[in-house]
Parts: structure tokens; C-alpha cells; sequence
């Protein structure tokens, strides 16, 4: 009986199950509340940035910068190369010049891309040192300095992408299909700068009026830009896609949609790269649109054209849908220079682990089976490769077009503070 009951309490005053189960819910309460934060943040920057007067604007970098080499105090100057807006209000011209001083360096985790196969990617760093700066200078021809509030950048060597229409015998060299002057594939690259930025002094915004309603004629052409990444390995068909309206749309004179029209999407469809070294695809097509007053119309329009950076290998069709383009021959030269190592190690291995369990093989003996054993592992490696994706980052600017004509309401802005 004694002994009994000195068991018993030894055994209620063992805390260890009680704290056990302590940190189970402690452990338990802190991974509901880590998903919850995650859940927000992953949704609060493309609310936020819908909701100010965030101006998008974006530079040609003056000679040649190497990401990489920015340290803290380097000035990068160059021109702007489009007229930024905000709402109906021009606020730089383009052409206008501007300096921005890298403040310090911060590192962060590299962004998701495509350019080189996953055998470099492995042993490339996982972070990167990340130049940062939080204010820039705009200097318009006339000499006024506008300066801006910067919340985010990014630096990159850019092209320009576009179908590629097949001309035929009658089909002008210069003019496309329907009689559009518009390039096609790629332009020459060059290395820009693209700021979200804030006026420092922001300007009241006028008033603007507009008719009842305005139509907008099919084929129609806009510049967005993405406020979220989209990419054909991880989107799937349905996903949701935001954009936002970085210049004015005008029917004639009059102003139909303001800078900051919110455009929304969804992903038609999305295959993600495959064996064989066969490519991933992407198509999307933007459904309705908010002007900042809130009012929405439904429309149907497609992608025309990209901005993207210049390894991102991509391809649009005639009918919008974007391609990952063929592996070029780096690709191929990096992928024929393992499959040699993996069919000389599997050779060698083969014959050590036969020589090993049969005492009378040689090499002579076991040369046959090594070979054919190599053979079939480079060759099972390169059936499985895939090919390119598709990624299209946060902030990839881009052409839409309308596929149908649309009627919307006169956009009204808010007066002019008094």
C-alpha cells in the first residue's frame, strides 16, 4: 500500500505532461497565427497599392550598371521614358531626368526566375544584397526638381515582346494584320529602372467630367501593369489576376479611363513546363475594370505585349498567349555537361559494385553492362528536363487589348481641394 501510493505521487508530481501539452498549444496557437499573417501579407500589398496615389515610373539608366556592384552612396541618373500620370493629371513628362542615391544594402531572398537550368539555380545563393533607397529627384526640362517618396523599386535589363504576326506576300513589311503599325518579337534591350513611388508635394487633383457614357471601339490598346506575380508553374486556371491602368485611355479628346483604373483577370489557361524540354505556357484575359471612383464595367481584353526581363526567354502568339521560348545553347551545353558526369559516375559505379559482389568479374567482363547502365541514366535524364517557364513578376508592365467593344459611364474625379 505504501508503495503504491508513493507511485501515485511520484506520478501527479511529474509536471511533464502538463508542460507537454502546454507547448503543444502554445506551438499550435503560434502556427495559426504565423498562417494568418501570411494569409494578410500576401493580400495587403496589392490592396494597398490599389488605394493611393502611388505613380509608377519608369527610366532608361544612363551606360551600363551592374546590379550586383551597387554600393551605398552610387548615383543612378537616366531618363524617363514614358509621360507618368496621376488619375487624368500628367505629373512628369517624358524625357524628364532623374537621380536616385543608393542609401545602404539590405539582403534579401532572389526572386523566382527561369534563366539558367536547376543545376546552376542549385548552387546559386539563396540571397543576394539588395541595394535600397527611399527617395529620388525628377528633373523636367524646364528645371523644376519634383522629388518622390520611393516604397519600392526594381533595376533589370529589359526588352520588349510582341506577336509575332506572319506577313504574307501582300502584307507591307511595316504594317501588321488589320493595318496597325506595331513591332513585333523582341526590341533591343535596355536597362531600366521602375519606381513606386509618391509625389513629395503631391498636386490637388482637378475636377474632370466626362458624357454619360463612352464606347470604346475593339482593339483598343492600354498600358498595365501587374501588381501581383503570375507564373504557368504555380498559377492555375481560374487564379485571380490584378492589374493597374498606368496611362490614360482617351476617345478623342475626352478622358474614358484615368490612371489608377483597377483591371481584374483571371488565368484561361496555365501548363507548367514538361519533359522533354517542352516549355510552359500562360494565357490571360482581363474581365472588368474600376475606375477610382468605383465604378465597374465588365470588359474582355487580352495581352498584346510585355516588358520583361531580357533572360526571361518568353514569346507572345497572335492570339496573346504567352510562351516560355526554346532552351538556347548555354541551356543545352549545361545540361549535355552533367548528363556526360552522370553516364561516366554511373559507368564507374556499375562496374565497382558488380566487381565487388562477383569475385570473377573484371573490367573487361562488366564493361558491357556499365556502358548500357550509363546509358539509360543520361538518357532517362534528359527525357525528364523541362523546358522554360513562364514568370511574370510583380510590376511587369504590359499592353493589353480590348477584344470587344465596351460602353462605359463617364468617369467623374473628386473636385479640387479647396
Amino acid at each position: 500500500m505504501k508503495r503504491q501510493s508513493q507511485r501515485h505521487f511520484e506520478h501527479d508530481s511529474n509536471p511533464r505532461p502538463y508542460k507537454r501539452s502546454a507547448w503543444i498549444w502554445v506551438a499550435l496557437g503560434l502556427v495559426i497565427t504565423a498562417s494568418t499573417a501570411f494569409a494578410a501579407d500576401q493580400s495587403a500589398p496589392v490592396a494597398t497599392t490599389a488605394g493611393g496615389n502611388f505613380l509608377f515610373v519608369k527610366a532608361e539608366i544612363d551606360g551600363k550598371i551592374k546590379f550586383t556592384s551597387l554600393k551605398p552612396g552610387d548615383v543612378l541618373t537616366g531618363a524617363i521614358t514614358r509621360d507618368v500620370y496621376s488619375g487624368d493629371r500628367q505629373v512628369l513628362p517624358a524625357g524628364s531626368r532623374i537621380t536616385v542615391r543608393i542609401d545602404h544594402l539590405e539582403k534579401r531572398r532572389r526572386e523566382a526566375n527561369d534563366h539558367w537550368p536547376w543545376v546552376i539555380q542549385a548552387f546559386t545563393p539563396r540571397h543576394e544584397a539588395y541595394p535600397v533607397f527611399h527617395a529620388a529627384v525628377v528633373t523636367e526640362a524646364g528645371g523644376t526638381e519634383v522629388p518622390l517618396r520611393v516604397s519600392s523599386f526594381t533595376l533589370q535589363r529589359e526588352v520588349e515582346i510582341y506577336p509575332q504576326v506572319k506577313r504574307t506576300k501582300s502584307t507591307p513589311k511595316d504594317t501588321a494584320q488589320g493595318g496597325d503599325l506595331e513591332p513585333r518579337g523582341k526590341t533591343p534591350p535596355r536597362q531600366t529602372l521602375t519606381l513606386e513611388a509618391e509625389e513629395a508635394n503631391p498636386a490637388p487633383c482637378e475636377g474632370h467630367s466626362a458624357p454619360a457614357t463612352v464606347t470604346l471601339d475593339s482593339g483598343t490598346r492600354a498600358k498595365v501593369i501587374l501588381m501581383g506575380q503570375v507564373s504557368a508553374s504555380r498559377s492555375r486556371i481560374g487564379d485571380t489576376v490584378q492589374a493597374r491602368l498606368v496611362e490614360p485611355v482617351s476617345v478623342g479628346s475626352t478622358m474614358v479611363l484615368p490612371e489608377g483604373t483597377l483591371l481584374e483577370g483571371k488565368v484561361v489557361r496555365s501548363r507548367a513546363p514538361r519533359m522533354l524540354s517542352r516549355a510552359g505556357s500562360l494565357d490571360l484575359t482581363f474581365t472588368a475594370l474600376t475606375l477610382p471612383d468605383g465604378s465597374s464595367s465588365r470588359i474582355a481584353a487580352s495581352v498584346a505585349g510585355l516588358e520583361v526581363e531580357t533572360r526571361s526567354h518568353l514569346k507572345i502568339d497572335p492570339e496573346g498567349q504567352i510562351h516560355g521560348d526554346r532552351p538556347g545553347k548555354a541551356w543545352m551545353l549545361i545540361n549535355l555537361g552533367v548528363t556526360s558526369g552522370i553516364a561516366k559516375e554511373v559507368d564507374d559505379g556499375t562496374q565497382l559494385v558488380i566487381e565487388a559482389i562477383v569475385s570473377t568479374a573484371t573490367d573487361a567482363s562488366t564493361a558491357g553492362t556499365a556502358r548500357f547502365a550509363a546509358m539509360a541514366a543520361s538518357g532517362l535524364f534528359m527525357l525528364t528536363r523541362h523546358g522554360r517557364d513562364v514568370i511574370l513578376p510583380k510590376f511587369t508592365e504590359m499592353s493589353i487589348t480590348l477584344d470587344r467593344p465596351v460602353s462605359l459611364p463617364g468617369p467623374t474625379l473628386p473636385p479640387a481641394a479647396k
